[in-house]
């Protein structure tokens, strides 16, 4: 949703007007604060809320972690596989 708004926004511009219209958008400031209101929305919806979902976020996150964490390793053995006819 965040995208389909800033696309929006965008749309009309001309490209010469795009880098004005990002720059601040893009100060240390701005995204601190975005980050700022992020965590306070989700501390709002799942926190206080006493939902488990962020159970359920911390295990998905987890995993998804781990399984990047072994990609690379996972793509040497298959290529090493394909190498020696294993």
């Amino acid at each position: 949703m965040a995208m389909r708004a800033f696309y929006n926004e965008i749309r009309g511009m001309r490209l010469r007007e795009l880098p004005a219209y990002l720059k601040p958008r893009l100060s240390w400031e701005n995204i601190k604060k975005s980050a700022d209101q992020a965590v306070d929305r989700y501390i709002e919806k799942y926190i206080e809320t006493s939902s488990v979902e962020p159970l359920f976020h911390v295990c998905i996150g987890g995993m998804i972690f781990s399984y990047l964490v072994a990609l690379p390793h996972e793509r040497r053995h298959l290529e090493h596989q394909q190498q020696h006819g294993h």
